[in-house]
């Protein structure tokens, strides 16, 4: 998609850096996409999909451009990132309207389950009552109904991510961005909760990027996979392109 009009629309987020003795790692990265919209980025590790959430997120700054050739053109060669025609490039991440599930998001170990929920809306100013209201909703909504007075150590790998998401979820981002929040678990249960998400998202109409190593979880979760190397995007299908042993009829980029 490359609709001027897109809902998300990231242009020439880069970011270089260098590991000890090893040789320069550059992101340079593009995405447009709809609103309501699940998109899958996949990729070795060290290609830049961690990087690129974070530069999305506001977690990391993009670099600007450099470089007599790239000051020549101008705007066309500057980092450019919209959401909903907002421009949030230099935006705080707290009011990007962005929302973000890590692979391991540590709960507040003192805290029940509805409040660890509810968090996000008490910083807001809302009232515990209304915010514990709000927080049974989406514990409900993630399949955690019952669990509202738990606290975070009797919970399984599984059902932490879930009251991760349902934290993500209850502040009403425009955007979430995931990444490889299904990593750590056994596979059918990555496989199950991969179904959840999907499901969450159709419900809720969230726009959602997806970063993961598992071909078949981005299958499951999203309608079009992006493929990285090297920092860049390298391919663009749509999910129903790649057939069930994970070939693809798609053309590179």
């Amino acid at each position: 998609m490359t609709t001027d009009s897109a809902f998300f629309d990231a242009r020439r987020l880069r970011k270089t850096w260098r590991s000890s003795g090893s040789k320069p790692v550059c992101v340079d990265f593009s995405l447009q996409a709809a609103q309501g919209s699940m998109t899958a980025v996949v990729g070795p590790s060290g290609c830049g999909k961690s990087t690129v959430l974070r530069l999305i997120a506001g977690l990391l700054a993009c670099d600007e451009a450099a470089g007599e050739t790239e000051a020549a053109a101008g705007a066309e060669a500057r980092p450019s990132l919209t959401l909903g025609g907002k421009d949030i490039l230099h935006v705080a991440p707290g009011k990007r309207g962005v929302g973000m599930v890590f692979q391991n998001h540590a709960l507040f170990a003192h805290m029940r389950t509805d409040d660890n929920v509810a968090y996000g809306l008490r910083c807001r100013g809302m009232s515990r009552s209304e915010s514990r209201r709000r927080a049974c909703e989406f514990l409900e909504l993630v399949g955690l109904a019952g669990f509202a007075r738990r606290k975070p150590e009797s919970l399984s790998g599984g059902e932490t991510q879930r009251v991760s998401l349902a934290r993500t979820l209850i502040v009403r981002p425009e955007l979430v961005l995931f990444d490889e929040p299904l990593s750590a678990l056994d596979a059918p249960l990555r496989r199950k909760l991969a179904e959840d998400i999907c499901r969450m998202q159709k419900e809720t109409g969230f726009t959602g990027i997806f970063v993961t190593h598992d071909l078949n979880e981005a299958k499951t979760v999203a309608d079009r996979i992006i493929t990285m190397e090297q920092g860049r995007v390298a391919e663009d299908c749509a999910a129903s392109d790649y057939d069930a042993s994970g070939g693809k009829t798609c053309g590179r980029k």
